[in-house]
């Protein structure tokens, strides 16, 4: 081939009808490897070839660039179009390039092979990073069809025209792992000193290049870059390689005869010089094997055309029925050639093996073949890795939940415990000295009704400490539900008949006197409507809640944690929550920057600046019962003695509530904070309000032994020394009030009398003298000084005289 070349000897292969065919190929061969790929020129000589005799049958072009231009003109001549050195996978379109076939591999043949190792090492997240070539796009676009055929994904794609700095910066701030990179080598240089610079290599990291750069393509002097040779050894180290097998690897005879090994010593002999110093020495083997495509598909296709009476010297540029059978020659041609076995798939272009190869210690070594025509991967083990394992794709994240501390929830739980059986205790007594007429001054029905609000009250706080730790997330919903409606009925049971004692002593001594003592007979049933009020508009929030904007489970993510032990590996902290579409709406909050939780309702939610319904009635009811409290601090009643007592456990309640709703507001991520605050002050309200409420009743009746009858007769006879204290303390301000009034009563008739005296003395000095007017007055004077200084005194004056100035 090459001396027919050299000599210019072509009368033979005029006289073998082949000559359009071989004039072509060596035109065009010689003319890339003087000129390079110019598809203008590559243009120029085309219309040569066709616009000059003898007529072609086939053309040969050779890098992709030419191939793509004669390969798409080439079909208006019914021209088979043969390359042997173009790899780019848009000469894969059977539309575009209906005659095209190449014994030289689609650069796309690179992906199945990478698909393979991905798989092989078990790796779905991969990056590229690209040069912005067409080569370089369509490759790319067809590896992201594979890997997601595969349910590989493609993270990242970056590319870059000159400079790659800014894409390697982006895949370090992006996490990519497996890296492939799709450059020429020159800019190859160039990505491996970003990627030094980046720290974006080691055992973290794997990339995929490109098989056909030289051995030493790192250690190459580029001035383009300011990396040592040392720095770019080690950045490069470990990367794997995937190259088109140009040579069969296995020592077996092609259809020559000659083994790859004998071919390539005897084209050393013909070239007479280094091989490496000759370009296009690699693609050698290819060229031969699509000359020997094209004699057997002539072959063929001479056989066939026979059988119609045809000669291959028929052929002319308007006879498709030849092209059609070179065609299908090429199409069905299957041999064993010096690059291995030749097949053509369906878009013309060659199946061959791709050898896998990774630097190791500088140098690259075989790690494997694989034969995608039959997806064999042969493998030789001796893969090696920086952390001694192939790397993980990502950073793995591993979600934990955030648990409450079993040894809070055990110890709070049994602080309500002991809190639900102090209630019990309390509503036992209180039911079982009812008949007592102390316990029933203090309205037991109304007491009765604060133990059992109490007691659901510290019954939430177990539902409140119910985790994932302890059920899984279909039951959360109904703990969820649990905590809203044991601690809203137990809130209104508790806090509303304390509040409904507190309201009634408010609104009856705080009453003008002619309105009080109609008021002061009560009535119990307007006390108990008041209270089944306050639960009934709980009851209906509540439903309406539940109904229309159920509670749920939602997860809550804090800030990924690095492990000290494996770097591939961070966890994410996730923490459960309760809540709703609309909680906002039915809650409220403080615009906190966490989620809120509340004592009151045990539920948390994200922040919106404004109060909800649920709050803002709860809130209302607190401040309300403030304000009551210490108006009526100094009223004494005996139709509800306790109502100080009560006065007291609102303060405790509305403190601890209005401290505790902030504080777990900002906690609410910290579930041991917030646990313990929420259910801590339901516990010490619950306590508080009980021991205040019972205890000193308890104490009264134990240690007075006052109990049952002798109880009531006690009371009958107003021996209680709390009761006659505060009648006489009443008595003395009433009494008090009446002698206010009738001093200033005699005051003022005093004035008056004064002024009639000293009318009558000015009379009388007109008719006589000053003395005999005056005299008789001094027994009158003296005696209305008597009678202010003391009423029962009148008998020291004249009654004649008094009645007169009366009159």
């Amino acid at each position: 081939m090459g001396s027919s070349r050299e000599s210019g000897s072509q009368d033979s292969w005029y006289r073998a009808g082949w000559v359009g065919s071989q004039d072509s190929w060596v035109l065009s061969w010689l003319w890339e490897r003087r000129g390079g790929c110019d598809p203008g020129q590559a243009t120029k000589y085309l219309y040569e070839l066709l616009y000059n005799d003898p007529i072609k049958i086939i053309l040969m072009p050779g890098c992709s660039s030419v191939s793509t231009l004669v390969a798409e003109a080439a079909r208006m001549w019914n021209l088979i179009v043969l390359s042997y050195g173009s790899s780019s996978p848009a000469l894969s379109n059977r539309q575009r390039f209906p005659t095209f076939f190449r014994t030289h591999p689609s650069a796309t043949l690179h992906n199945p092979t990478r698909v393979q190792l991905f798989k092989k090492w078990g790796w779905t997240k991969i990056a590229t990073i690209q040069q912005t070539t067409e080569v370089f796009t369509s490759t790319l676009d067809d590896l992201d069809q594979r890997v997601k055929e595969a349910g590989i994904e493609i993270t990242f794609r970056q590319s870059f025209f000159s400079d790659p700095a800014a894409p390697v910066r982006s895949l370090k701030r992006q996490d990519a792992r497996i890296i492939v990179g799709l450059f020429y080598e020159t800019e190859a240089r160039k990505v491996f000193c970003e990627v030094y610079k980046e720290k974006l290599y080691g055992k973290r990291y794997v990339w995929f290049l490109i098989g056909w750069y030289a051995d030493n393509w790192f250690r190459i002097k580029d001035p383009a870059i300011n990396c040592t040779e040392a720095e770019m050894a080690e950045a490069v180290e470990g990367h794997v390689t995937t190259e088109i097998v140009m040579l069969n690897p296995e020592n077996t005879r092609s259809i020559s005869n000659m083994t790859s090994q004998e071919f390539i010593e005897k084209l050393q002999k013909r070239l007479g010089k280094n091989p490496e110093e000759t370009g296009g020495f690699q693609e050698a083997p290819l060229a031969y094997d699509a000359i020997w495509a094209l004699a057997l598909a002539l072959n063929k296709t001479s056989a066939e055309l026979v059988k119609k009476g045809l000669r291959l010297e028929d052929f002319n540029y308007n006879n498709k029925n030849i092209t059609d059978e070179i065609y299908r020659a090429l199409n069905s041609s299957a041999f064993e050639g010096v690059s291995g076995h030749v097949v053509f798939d369906a878009s013309g272009s060659r199946m061959a093996w791709t050898l896998i190869e990774q630097l190791q210690g500088g140098v690259y070594k075989k790690i494997g073949y694989y034969d995608s025509t039959k997806d064999n991967l042969s493998w030789y083990n001796n893969d090696k890795w920086i952390g001694d394992a192939p790397p993980a794709d990502y950073t793995k994240v591993i979600t934990t939940f955030r648990f409450l501390s079993q040894k809070l929830f055990i110890s709070v739980s049994v602080l309500a415990s002991l809190g639900i059986l102090l209630a019990i205790v309390c509503l036992a007594f209180n039911i079982y000295n009812g008949h007592v007429r102390y316990i029933q001054n203090s309205q037991p029905y109304l007491n009765s009704m604060t133990a059992v609000g109490c007691t659901l009250a510290l019954a939430a706080v177990f539902p409140l400490g119910l985790d994932g730790y302890h059920i899984g997330a279909g039951l959360f919903p109904f703990v969820c539900q649990a905590r809203l409606w044991l601690l809203g009925l137990g809130f209104s049971l508790a806090y509303g008949s304390m509040f409904t004692k507190i309201w009634w002593v408010h609104t009856v001594f705080t009453k003008k006197e002619e309105k009080k003592e109609r008021r002061k007979t009560l009535e119990p049933w307007k006390l108990y409507a008041t209270v089944g009020l306050l639960v009934g508009l709980d009851v209906v929030m509540l439903a309406v809640w539940q109904i229309i904007d159920p509670l749920h489970r939602t997860i809550e993510e804090f800030t990924k944690e690095e492990p000290k032990t494996d770097i591939d590996v961070s966890i994410l902290p996730q923490l459960e929550h309760c809540s709703s579409t609309k909680m906002n709406t039915w809650l409220g909050n403080l615009s906190l920057p966490h989620p809120i939780s509340s004592p009151a309702t045990g539920l948390t939610h994200p922040p919106v600046p404004h109060a909800g319904i649920f709050y803002g009635f709860k809130g209302l009811l607190l401040l309300l019962g403030i304000f009551l409290a210490y108006e009526t601090k100094s009223v004494s009643t005996e139709k509800i003695n306790d109502h100080r007592a009560v006065g007291m456990a609102i303060y405790n309640v509305a403190v601890l509530c209005l401290i505790t709703a902030p504080v777990t507001m900002i906690l609410n991520s910290q579930q041991d904070a917030a646990f313990a605050f929420a259910s801590l002050a339901v516990v010490f309200s619950s306590y508080i309000t009980l021991v205040v409420l019972f205890v000193p009743k308890m104490r009264r009746l134990i240690t007075r032994g006052e109990w049952q009858s002798e109880q009531q007769d006690t009371m009958k006879t107003g021996s209680s020394t709390n009761n006659n204290e505060e009648e006489k303390s009443r008595l003395l301000e009433k009494e008090n009030r009446e002698l206010e009034k009738i001093i200033a009563e005699k005051e003022e008739r005093v004035s008056e009398l004064r002024q009639q005296l000293q009318d009558r003395q000015q009379l009388r000095s007109r008719r006589r003298p000053v003395p005999t007017l005056y005299q008789p007055s001094l027994p009158l004077v003296r005696c209305l000084v008597s009678e202010q200084a003391d009423k029962l005194g009148r008998s020291n004056c004249d009654g004649s005289r008094v009645h007169l100035l009366y009159k």
